[in-house]
């Protein structure tokens, strides 16, 4: 753990949660770490119903909270972000321009404003992931990687070879989800059965590390594996039921503990030398029974911590203290210091328009910045 001492963070929260529910400690290398790299964290937790922003501010990191019906799945890239809610895709665009009119004045660089929202209906969205104009979602209700449009609930595009077929009983708990060169290549799952919720009985220990390609194991005997990475040339993976991070070698199924973290891991992403790992605190129940991380006499922490790739060392920790106990996604944002993301009914939104390009030489400013009333 960093020696350095932690600090309260400021929190700022919308919807009926109180602000202090919501307060979180963290270590002073956080806040440098944010402003050394210049950038700040999107974290979800389907628990409390937040999505949470990290940033940057005056010395502190400002905990940004925006309320959703059970936040899990993120995905960003090129100025698109995505959130899988509990029946929902909800999608959102940068744009730049709107971010200089948020308060306070001159603060924000980034502002996502709400683009489109898909009903999926029920399918327990876990990971997520651009490839080219299409979005990739682990469907973890119907154990399938699927895609939208906009005829259908979703498009099934591929299955473990284990599952016969779709049907809405969760029978592997598919969860994770990396891509290579645009497209699905590594997937985590918490067991091969293909009956209804038939992962459970080895939870603790039936894991498996997929190649989409192939179709095959490269590892197993995973204790609740989630979220596979491809970085700096290798491949990661947390596990969860052991509370570490861990790399895999594709070829050999080897895997390699880094570090071993105090809570539940899950959640990962990277930028540069450093790995973001969100952490749960999980409490004994028939989800997590049985697993080693729930027999440790250590406590647990739900919140991000920090590793530094080259020492294997944490360097620094974000701590939720109340209302948030479980973190189910972590993204960063690179070059984006304060960003934001707009509810719908923030009021930017009905008065910001995004058009295509060959349109805004054609634009005409009005001569009333009032919005004319509906006839």
């Amino acid at each position: 753990m960093p020696s350095d001492p932690t600090q309260s963070a400021a929190a700022g929260a919308s919807g009926s949660t109180p602000a202090d529910a919501l307060r979180s400690v963290h270590t002073r290398s956080f806040v440098d770490l944010l402003k050394k790299l210049g950038c700040s964290v999107l974290v979800t937790t389907y628990q409390a119903g937040k999505l949470a922003i990290l940033r940057e501010n005056d010395g502190v990191i400002n905990t940004h909270f925006q309320v959703y019906r059970r936040p899990m799945g993120l995905a960003h890239d090129a100025g698109r972000l995505a959130l899988g809610t509990a029946a929902t895709v909800e999608e959102f665009r940068n744009m730049a321009d709107v971010a200089a009119k948020l308060d306070p004045p001159g603060r924000h660089d980034a502002a996502y404003l709400p683009r489109n929202s898909h009903v999926t209906g029920n399918i327990d969205i876990h990971e997520m992931a651009y490839g080219g104009d299409e979005l990739w979602i682990v469907n973890t209700r119907f154990s399938c990687l699927c895609t939208l449009d906009r005829a259908h609930s979703f498009v099934p595009r591929w299955r473990p070879p284990f599952i016969s077929g779709y049907a809405p009983e969760d029978r592997c708990h598919l969860n994770g989800l990396e891509m290579i060169e645009g497209r699905p290549k590594y997937v985590t799952a918490l067991g091969q059965s293909d009956e209804a919720g038939g992962w459970r009985d080895n939870k603790a220990a039936g894991g498996v590390l997929l190649d989409v390609d192939s179709g095959e194991a490269i590892c197993t005997g995973l204790s609740m594996p989630h979220s596979p990475r491809w970085h700096d040339g290798r491949l990661w993976l947390l596990e969860s039921g052991n509370g570490t991070l861990s790399t895999v070698d594709p070829d050999s199924g080897r895997i390699e503990t880094v570090v071993e973290l105090p809570g539940f891991t899950r959640g990962l992403d990277f930028y540069g030398p450093f790995a973001f790992i969100g952490l749960s605190q999980v409490r004994e129940s028939a989800t997590f029974s049985g697993i080693r991380l729930t027999e440790r006499e250590a406590e647990r922490h739900s919140g991000v911590w920090v590793v530094d790739l080259r020492s294997g060392r944490i360097v620094a920790f974000l701590k939720f203290e109340e209302a948030v106990q479980e973190v189910f996604a972590v993204t960063v944002l690179p070059g984006m210091r304060f960003p934001d993301v707009l509810a719908a009914d923030n009021p930017q939104v009905p008065i910001s328009y995004a058009l295509p390009t060959e349109a805004l030489a054609e634009v005409q400013h009005a001569a009333s910045p009032s919005e004319n009333p509906p006839s």
